[in-house]
């Protein structure tokens, strides 16, 4: 069966590397880029929640696509996140990002505001209907405050062929079922935590919008490949391996623990903008011994 949109199955959350002044740092952020690509990634989430959407400018989130786009020069698309708790700010986010060149949005529910199911159909069907772009939904009660009912997901696939898949950060497994029953066949689920990949994709999820792929993206990949060609053994031996690093790269908020390990592998520096804070030297210790672990177990495959 072929989708509504194919954007991969392994998409990164990429963080948004800066300086020691905190401004964006863009010879990291083409250095980063370039290491995702040799991570098996077939797309990019540039100003997401991981990129600290929260604390960047309109301006900065395009200079950011502009130069991912370059770097990656077609080897891997780009999403852009562009979602707001304004309806107004989400279109004209979505419309630059058209713009720029984009090969889709991914849009948050809107948060704060604890918009009920009908004010979220609104939101998201006006944001469907300002640009051509595919739309992924963005479905994390843990930061919104609300959940997005699968009927609601069902309704705004079927009603707007442009809103394409849902990425869904959610623990209740059995939601991804019923997505599954009410959404149309060629709409596709993410997994938007690491840690639940395969079980989503077990009940037909399609990948994952992932964080731990900036170190384990290879791995991610072939455990995704070994579950669709039918070896779940291979697959489940991966996420046992993985399992560990998964929930400690979100020991602290994110993205300050991947950031370190970034950091410590050379290719930015370890600095996230306030309110969030670095992590302290013990913590550093414990997610490096953590990685040090799983690449040890590994190289033992």
């Amino acid at each position: 069966m072929a989708l509504r949109c194919e954007l991969g199955e392994l998409i990164t959350a990429m963080v948004t590397p800066f300086d020691k002044e905190r401004n964006v740092d863009y010879e990291a952020l083409q250095r980063i880029t370039r290491h995702l690509l040799s991570q098996n990634n077939d797309a990019i989430v540039v100003a997401g929640t991981t990129g600290e959407s929260p604390t960047l400018t309109f301006e900065e989130e395009q200079e950011i696509l502009l130069c991912v786009k370059s770097t990656l020069s077609g080897q891997a698309k780009v999403i852009m996140g562009a979602g707001s708790n304004c309806t107004q700010t989400a279109i004209k986010s979505s419309k630059l990002a058209q713009e720029a060149g984009a090969d889709a949005i991914l849009s948050v529910v809107p948060y704060y505001n604890k918009p009920n199911q009908k004010g979220m159909i609104e939101h998201f069907g006006a944001i469907a209907k300002s640009v051509d772009l595919p739309v992924i939904l963005y479905n994390i009660q843990g930061r919104t405050g609300v959940d997005m009912a699968p009927e609601t997901i069902a309704f705004l696939a079927k009603e707007y062929p442009n809103i394409v898949a849902v990425k869904q950060s959610n623990s209740n497994l059995d939601l991804i079922s019923e997505i599954k029953m009410l959404a149309p066949d060629d709409f596709v689920v993410y997994s938007g935590d690491d840690s639940l990949t395969l079980p989503m994709l077990s009940l037909g999820a399609h990948g994952v919008i992932s964080v731990a792929s900036h170190v384990v993206g290879n791995e991610i990949k072939s455990m995704i490949h070994n579950f669709k060609s039918g070896q779940v053994i291979a697959a489940t031996n991966m996420h046992k391996i993985l399992y560990p690093l998964f929930k400690k790269i979100f020991m602290a908020p994110n993205p300050t623990p991947i950031k370190a390990l970034l950091s410590k592998m050379q290719l930015i520096e370890n600095v996230v903008r306030r309110p969030l804070v670095e992590l302290d030297e013990q913590d550093r210790l414990d997610l490096r011994e953590c990685l040090d672990s799983t690449l040890a177990k590994l190289n033992n495959l």
